[in-house]
């Protein structure tokens, strides 16, 4: 073999080497693979160059033109109400569905289906729950579960899961409000939650940092964050990043690990704990 041909060899197996110590088995109490941000400028031109969200369908699980959006979970057929007047307010997001929550709640059941999370009996909170779907389904997998939003927004909440949580639930649900930068409440960190979960939370630079504080003050270092959002803008996205490494380990679930049936390139999703 020429030497031109060994040295590029080489560079190959380095590069591979290089990308397979990013890569992790397991952060904080999810047991699947995690693929460490070290760079966040490299993540935001990695992710957008192999997923390529701009060219992939958006809201492929959602139709947010309804009043009500249908999905199976856990054993039973749940109902989301909408509310899709309320697009029309300025900064007013979690009146409807995204993909990101679908793909949040489905990846969370798959994961307790493959073993890779346990929910049963672990303390949640849910930050910008929104239309509750994800509460709801954590909630069903056995967890208790805190689903929190704006005070404008918990009325609609209120009634995702009165509707969806009925009769034999493994574990339970209530709803309580939280303002992002603002000083928690005893009921939220007392004690600490086990895990925090969030979709589509990441959505501007002037939430960022209120996301990062409420994240930082509601964490131990047994919490374990699972957040899904929109590829939007990498940008916004890189920001975050940034903000939560200085704070947090962060890890990507590469869409291998995900719900079959419900991926899509136009999120990601990724796993916090608390350095």
């Amino acid at each position: 073999m020429a030497a031109r041909e060994v040295a590029e060899t080489m560079e190959v197996e380095v590069e591979v080497e290089v990308e397979e110590e990013n890569v992790v088995l397991g952060l904080g109490s999810y047991k699947g693979k995690v693929r460490v941000v070290s760079d966040c400028e490299e993540e935001i031109m990695l992710l957008w160059a192999i997923q390529q969200p701009i060219y992939s369908k958006n809201n492929a699980f959602v139709n947010q033109s309804s009043l009500q959006l249908n999905i199976d979970a856990c054993g039973r057929s749940l109902s989301i109400l909408q509310s899709p007047s309320s697009l029309v307010t300025p900064g007013v997001t979690g009146a409807v569905m995204w993909d990101s929550g679908i793909i949040l709640g489905k990846f969370l059941e798959h994961s307790v289906e493959s073993e890779t999370l346990s929910l049963r009996g672990k303390n949640v909170v849910e930050l910008g729950s929104g239309c509750g779907l994800v509460g709801c389904i954590a909630a069903l997998l056995g967890a208790r579960v805190i689903l929190t939003d704006l005070p404008d927004r918990l009325k609609l909440l209120k009634k995702n899961v009165k509707a969806n949580l009925y009769g034999n639930v493994r574990g339970s649900a209530i709803v309580d409000e939280l303002t992002w930068g603002d000083h928690l409440d005893r009921v939220f960190t007392n004690p600490l939650p086990d895990f925090v979960f969030g979709s589509d939370v990441v959505y501007s630079e002037g939430a960022v940092k209120d996301l990062i504080e409420t994240l930082v003050e509601l964490c131990g270092k047994l919490t374990t964050v699972v957040l899904a959002g929109e590829l939007r803008n990498d940008a916004i996205l890189e920001y975050f990043l940034e903000a939560a490494t200085k704070e947090f380990i962060v890890g990507r679930v590469d869409q291998e690990q995900w719900h079959p049936d419900y991926c899509s390139s136009r999120v990601a999703t990724y796993v916090l704990v608390k350095k």
